[in-house]
C-alpha cells in the first residue's frame, strides 16, 4: 500500500515530501501509513512571502474585516469536520477526543471572530487604555496604541492537538494582522495539513497569510527579526534549545512558550465522601487521565487530597478507571484510544518508571491490560496508571517528571497550607484546580497558589453542570503559566491578539491622537454638521461632529416633581438643612438622573430617523451639584463609530453637561445604533 504524502505549503506552492522525509505510523496498528518532510524547502522564500505579500495584505484590512475572515474560515472548517475526524483516528484519538481538538479549534476561531467584532475597532489601530493627560491644560496628551508587527509568526505546535493547537494560535495572529507559518509535530501533521488545505482552498485568506511546514523548519529560526514571533508548544528541553538560538536572543524575537506542566487538583478539606464535591473530584481526575489518553498539557498529573481521604479516593477512582474501555478509537464503545506513537509509548513507560521510584503503582499494569479491537503489542496502547506517593515532602521526581499519558500520582496533605505547598512544588503549571464548596478554601488557594499557576479552576455543586472542566483552556481566558509551564500566555481574548502587535506610547495634541486612533479626544477640533446629528445616517456622521444645545434652567418644582414621580426622595433633594450638613452639597440639589433626563430632552431629535435605539451609557460621572435656579446645557460629540452589520452601526457619543458658568457638572458616553 502506498503511503499518504503529507505536503508543505511554501511561498504559494504545495511541495511534496522529499529529502529528509520521515515515515509516520498509525497509532492504532503501528504500521507506516504516511510520509512527511522536505529538507529542501526554501525557508527564506517562505519568510519573504509572508513579510512582503501576506503581511501587507492583512494590514490593509481592518480588525473587523479580519474578524469576518476568521468567521468564514471557521465555517469552512466546520463544513468538512467529518473528513478531519476520519483522518484523526490514526493519531489514536477517539470521537470524543475529536470534539475537543477539531470542534474546539473551530469554536476558538468563532470566539476570536466575535471578540474582534465586539471588542476591537473597525479600524487599523487598537487603543490600549485611556488617554493620559500630560499637561495642565490638556494640549499635550499620551495614548498607548497597538499596531501589527510587520514580520511573521512562526507557530511550532505539539502532536496532541493538531487542529486546536494550530487554530488557537492562528486566530489571534490573523486578527492582529500578522501572517503565520505553521509547523505541526510530524507525528500528527497529516491532520493539520488537511485543515490547512481546507482553509486555503476556501479562497478566504490573502496570499501569504498562511503557510505550512510538514517536517523540519531547517534554519528558519536563524533568519528571524525583531518583527517576528515564535510561538512554541512542546517539551521544556526543546523550548530551551529554541530560546537559546543566538538570532532570537540578539534580535529580541518574541518567544511565547507553553511547555511541561505538572498540573494539580486539590480536593478541598470540606469535600467528604458522599458529597457532590467528592464525586465531582473523582470524575474530573478520571476524565483528565483518560481523555486523549492523558496526552493533554492541562491533564491532572498530581492528585492532592486530605491525608484521611487518600484511601477513599484511590478506591473510588480505581473503580472508575477500571470501567474505561481501551481500544481502537474508531469503535463507538472505546473510551480511551492509543498514544500518538510507539515512541511516545516508550517515553511514557520510562517516565512512569521514574515516578515509580518514589510512588507505588496502585492501579494499571502496562504488562497486563485488555485492548478492544486492536493488538496491544503493535499499537501505542497503555492503560491508565495511578500511583500513590506516601511522602510528597521528601519526594522530588513526582514533582518534576511529567509522563505525557494516562499517568497520575495521588498524595495526601495535612492542612490546606500543606496542599498549596505541594501544588507549588511543581514550580509552575498551566492549571491547578480546587474542588470545594467552601469560598474561604477557594480564596486561600488563589492567594497561596496563584503566583505559580496560569489558571485556577474552581468547581463545586453550584457550577458543576455548566463548568467546562479542569483541562479545557478557553479562548476567553489566558492559557499559559509561569516557570516550568513556559512563562507564556496564549488566547485570553484580545490579550492574545496583542502578543502579535507592538504597544507604542504616542504623545501629542488631542487633534493628533484623534487622527491616529480614529476616536475623538476632548480638546480635538469639533465640527458642525449640516443638520441635527440624529437626522444623519451612520455613514454620514463624522468623528468630532458636535451639537451644542440651548440652556435649560432647573427649578425647585422640577426637583420636587421628579422626586415624587420617581419615588427618589433622598434627603439631599428634599431637605435643605440636611443637605447643607452634607459636605458635598450647598443645599437642596437636583437629582443626577433628572439632569440626564433634561440633557436627553435638550439634544434628542424626536421625529423618526436613522437613530434606531439607545443601547446604554458608559462612564457616567457627576462632578458638580446643580441647585434650583442653575441652568444646564449639553455638548454632544461623535466620539467613535463601529459598524455592526450592513444595516446599522454603533455610534459612541461624548456628552458633557455644563452650567451657566461653563463648569462641567456631568460627563458620560452615550451609545446608539444608527441605520447605515
Amino acid at each position: 500500500m502506498s503511503l499518504l504524502e503529507i505536503s508543505s505549503f511554501a511561498a504559494g506552492t504545495w511541495i511534496a515530501p522529499g529529502a529528509g522525509a520521515r515515515t509516520i505510523a498509525s497509532a492504532i496498528t503501528g504500521e507506516p501509513f504516511a510520509t512527511a518532510g522536505n529538507s529542501a524547502l526554501d525557508v527564506q522564500a517562505m519568510l519573504d512571502f509572508a513579510r512582503n505579500t501576506g503581511g501587507p495584505a492583512l494590514r490593509k484590512l481592518t480588525f473587523h474585516e479580519r474578524a469576518k475572515m476568521l468567521k468564514a474560515l471557521a465555517q469552512a472548517l466546520n463544513a468538512q469536520k467529518q473528513a478531519l475526524y476520519d483522518l484523526s483516528f490514526n493519531t489514536g484519538a477517539t470521537q470524543s477526543d475529536h470534539l475537543i481538538d477539531i470542534d474546539g479549534g473551530v469554536g476558538t476561531m468563532f470566539v476570536f471572530a466575535s471578540k474582534g467584532r465586539r471588542e476591537m475597532p473597525d479600524g487599523h489601530v487598537y487603543l490600549d487604555g485611556d488617554v493620559e493627560q500630560l499637561s495642565r491644560h490638556g494640549t499635550f496628551l499620551g495614548q498607548h496604541v497597538c499596531t501589527p508587527l510587520q514580520g511573521v509568526a512562526v507557530h511550532i505546535n505539539a502532536f496532541n492537538f493538531p487542529v486546536w493547537g494550530m487554530l488557537e494560535k492562528l486566530a489571534p495572529t490573523l486578527l492582529a494582522g500578522v501572517p503565520a507559518i505553521v509547523k505541526p509535530a510530524t507525528n500528527s501533521c497529516y491532520v493539520t495539513e488537511l485543515a490547512v488545505r481546507i482553509m486555503l482552498d476556501s479562497g478566504i485568506l490573502p496570499a501569504g497569510a498562511l503557510q505550512l511546514v510538514s517536517g523540519g523548519l531547517g534554519d528558519m529560526l536563524d533568519r528571524l527579526t525583531c518583527q517576528d514571533v515564535v510561538s512554541f508548544t512542546g517539551s521544556a528541553d526543546t523550548a530551551m534549545k529554541l530560546r537559546q538560538n543566538p538570532v532570537i536572543l540578539r534580535n529580541s524575537v518574541r518567544f511565547v512558550a507553553e511547555q511541561d506542566s505538572l498540573n494539580a487538583s486539590i480536593l478541598g478539606p470540606d469535600a467528604e465522601p458522599g458529597t457532590p464535591e467528592f464525586d465531582l473530584f473523582v470524575k474530573e481526575v478520571s476524565r483528565e487521565m483518560t481523555t486523549k489518553a492523558g496526552q493533554k498539557c492541562t491533564a491532572i498529573r498530581r492528585i492532592i487530597a486530605p491525608q484521611t481521604r487518600v484511601e477513599a479516593v484511590i478506591e473510588v477512582l480505581s473503580d472508575r478507571l477500571a470501567k474505561t474501555v481501551i481500544g481502537d478509537p474508531r469503535l463507538e464503545t472505546t473510551r480511551m484510544g492509543a498514544l500518538v506513537s510507539n515512541g511516545q509509548k516508550a517515553d511514557v513507560l520510562a517516565k512512569a518508571g521514574i515516578i515509580g521510584q518514589e510512588a507505588e503503582r496502585v492501579f494499571g499494569d502496562p504488562d497486563a491490560f485488555e485492548v478492544q479491537g486492536a493488538d496491544a503489542g503493535k499499537g501505542a496502547f497503555v492503560p491508565p496508571m495511578l500511583f500513590h506517593c506516601a511522602d510528597p515532602d521528601k519526594a522530588q521526581r513526582v514533582h518534576d517528571t511529567e509522563a505525557f499519558g494516562p499517568v497520575s500520582t495521588i498524595m495526601g496533605y495535612r492542612d490546606l497550607d500543606h496542599a498549596i505547598a505541594i501544588a507549588n512544588r511543581g514550580q509552575g503549571s498551566l492549571v491547578t484546580s480546587v474542588i470545594t464548596h467552601d469560598p474561604t478554601v477557594a480564596r486561600d488557594v488563589v492567594l497561596g497558589a496563584g503566583a505559580y499557576h496560569g489558571r485556577i479552576y474552581i468547581n463545586d455543586r453550584t457550577s458543576m453542570k455548566e463548568s467546562t472542566g479542569h483541562g479545557s483552556p478557553l479562548p476567553h481566558m489566558v492559557h499559559g503559566g509561569p516557570g516550568r509551564a513556559g512563562g507564556g500566555e496564549e488566547m485570553g481574548g484580545v490579550r492574545g491578539v496583542k502578543h502579535y502587535m507592538q504597544r507604542t506610547a504616542v504623545q501629542g495634541s488631542p487633534e493628533m491622537l484623534a487622527a491616529i486612533g480614529g476616536t475623538w479626544v476632548p480638546g480635538a477640533p469639533e465640527n458642525t454638521g449640516p443638520a441635527h446629528p440624529f437626522t444623519r445616517r451612520f455613514g454620514e456622521l463624522a468623528i468630532g461632529e458636535t451639537l451644542h444645545t440651548a440652556p435649560r434652567t432647573v427649578t425647585l418644582d422640577d426637583i420636587e416633581q421628579f422626586a415624587h414621580f420617581t419615588g427618589d426622595t433622598f434627603y439631599a433633594h428634599m431637605d435643605d438643612a440636611a443637605a447643607r450638613r452634607n459636605p458635598f452639597f450647598p443645599g437642596r440639589v437636583a437629582h443626577g438622573y433628572l439632569l440626564l433626563s433634561f440633557a436627553a430632552g435638550l439634544f434628542v431629535e424626536p421625529n423618526e430617523g436613522p437613530v434606531l435605539a439607545n443601547t446604554g451609557l458608559d462612564g457616567l460621572r457627576f462632578m458638580k451639584p446643580v441647585s434650583a435656579g442653575d441652568s444646564i446645557k449639553v455638548r454632544l460629540t461623535v466620539k467613535k463609530k463601529t459598524r455592526r452589520t450592513d444595516d446599522y452601526g454603533e455610534v459612541r457619543w461624548h456628552v458633557t453637561l455644563t452650567n451657566q458658568d461653563d463648569e462641567m457638572v456631568a460627563e458620560y458616553e452615550l451609545l446608539t445604533m444608527n441605520a447605515y
